[in-house]
């Protein structure tokens, strides 16, 4: 991948390999962006009335991460990839069961598909720490610490 200019003092490789990790976490994070509207669309059960809003929430703070994770990848000078079919050939999360509507169980699958999420952020992370890149460092840490809160909540949910 050639490199647009960039206004970054971190070597061309390194930014490479930055915009790279960069670009497979935006392909997860868009995948779990779709998994959970499709949780906030079709949820049925007690619980609907605090999740229903609960899992808008988490849409939308996930598509603002989304896009700065994404505008990061192009200001180190490289692309920013997150078509659907991008996407769907290049996330590491499993495939949403669609034809779920119980409340608890879209609980549960969105906290375990959260935690692969979080999993992906925490590899990135590490390997942008190796090549001293501390804004992208800072970028994933405030995600995943937001996305650590959202995994309890749902965890917690599960439980009692």
């Amino acid at each position: 991948m050639a490199l647009y200019k960039s206004p970054s003092p971190l070597s061309e490789q390194a930014r490479t390999a930055i915009a790279a990790t960069l670009n497979e976490r935006l392909s997860d994070g868009l995948d779990l962006h779709s998994q959970i509207k499709v949780a906030h669309w079709n949820i049925k059960g007690p619980q609907f009335a605090a999740l229903h809003p609960l899992f808008e929430t988490f849409a939308v703070s996930l598509a603002n991460h989304n896009d700065s994770i994404a505008e990061r990848a192009v200001t180190l000078g490289g692309r920013a990839y997150g078509t659907s079919r991008h996407v769907g050939k290049n996330s590491r999360l499993p495939e949403y069961p669609q034809e779920t509507s119980r409340d608890l169980e879209h609980v549960k699958l969105l906290a375990e598909r959260i935690e692969v999420y979080l999993n992906g952020l925490r590899e990135s992370r590490a390997a942008v720490e190796g090549h001293k890149d501390t804004d992208t460092v800072d970028l994933f840490t405030g995600i995943i610490t937001e996305f650590e809160k959202h995994a309890w909540f749902l965890r917690a949910s599960l439980e009692g």
